[in-house]
């Protein structure tokens, strides 16, 4: 069972995005990634790494022909941390939905 709990990490829009995205995938191209969430090379790179850091994502650089590709993927952990908030953010919409009235 997931514990609820909100995330700061993970909230701001685009990391959420980012997280979400990744956790659809098993790894995750740098370059989807980049079109997923709408950021430069620089922006997205941020993103990764602050992730990275906080042991929510691990990236892989992978040798394809002459060029090297960036992977991305969640880590156990980031995947518990996301589907934590996911849950934290359900119990906040659930409380401010009114109830259903009684039938008439």
């Amino acid at each position: 069972m997931t514990t609820a709990r909100f995330d700061e990490l993970i909230h701001p829009s685009t990391r959420l995005t980012l997280v979400a995205t990744l956790a659809a995938a098993d790894w995750a191209e740098f370059a989807y990634l980049k079109d997923r969430v709408g950021l430069s090379d620089s922006a997205l790179s941020k993103q990764l790494t602050t992730l990275e850091q906080a042991g929510y994502v691990t990236t892989e650089r992978r040798l394809t022909g002459s060029r090297q590709r960036l992977r991305a993927r969640l880590t156990p952990t980031g995947r518990e941390a996301f589907n934590g908030h996911i849950a934290a953010l359900q119990a906040i919409l659930a409380a401010a939905t009114p109830p259903e009235p009684p039938p008439a």
